[in-house]
């Protein structure tokens, strides 16, 4: 089963971080960074990346997966 990856703040720099788990995946010195390491983690797992703001609040998430609602057009 793919869990969705979590970009998230980590004491002054910033990690990937599967759902569920206590310990960090990954660690990256900036954001973009750990999103890049998310999204390939993703695209395997066939799961979500799920990015946070530094004060922990969602601020995006996208779908490497089976999308549920996939965009029209």
């Amino acid at each position: 089963m793919s869990k969705n990856q979590h970009v998230v703040p980590h004491n002054g720099s910033w990690a990937v971080r599967g759902a569920g788990n206590e310990r960090v995946t990954r660690i990256a010195a900036t954001q973009s960074q750990a999103q890049e390491i998310a999204r390939g983690i993703a695209i395997n797992q066939r799961s979500e990346v799920i990015i946070h703001r530094p004060n922990g609040q969602i601020r995006d998430r996208n779908s490497y997966g089976n999308d549920l609602y996939p965009p029209k057009g």
